[in-house]
């Protein structure tokens, strides 16, 4: 895709894309399968959708990757006591997934994981069906952090980030 078409379709998706992509019935019943999913483990699961890059990212040619570990920082999905959180984003524009996971996730998933969940995703998000695909990647993700990070009987599970998927 050239530069300038890139931009364009950048800037012709906004916030209105992604309130459609996702309405308020689906925010709620993402954000309720997240808590619900935390309470079997200790990570920590946020969701983003962003409807266009910003411009600097546009500028210098940056990829959907670099944008989700920025989002990554941004959203303090890093900042976990135990550093297992894990980022669903994606970017609208571009029909681009990725899935971030700190160190303490990261070391637990075979080679090909998150290419895996990511292909199982793609298939709803190219249909329009951005709530199941997002449910699916969370099931996938909630599978591995309670293989390795499961929640114990009587012992403390905070909920260190926000369960509401961010937009923007």
């Amino acid at each position: 895709m050239g530069r300038i078409a890139r931009l364009l379709r950048h800037r012709w998706f906004d916030e209105t894309d992604t309130k459609r992509a996702l309405g308020p019935d689906a925010l709620a019943r993402i954000e309720a399968r997240i808590a619900q999913s935390e309470q079997l483990h200790h990570g920590e699961i946020r969701v983003c959708v962003e409807a266009g890059l910003p411009l600097s990212y546009l500028w210098r040619g940056a990829i959907a990757r670099e944008r989700a570990v920025a989002m990554f920082g941004k959203l303090r999905v890093w900042d976990t006591e135990a550093n297992n959180g894990v980022l669903i984003y994606l970017l609208l524009a571009e029909h681009q997934i990725e899935i971030v996971a700190d160190r303490g996730v990261a070391r637990h998933a075979p080679d090909g994981h998150w290419d895996r969940i990511v292909a199982n995703m793609r298939e709803d998000f190219r249909a329009g069906r951005f709530e199941a695909g997002l449910m699916k990647a969370i099931d996938a993700v909630e599978a591995l952090l309670v293989q390795h990070h499961a929640a114990i009987a009587g012992q403390a599970n905070p909920n260190e980030l926000s369960n509401r998927p961010h937009l923007i």
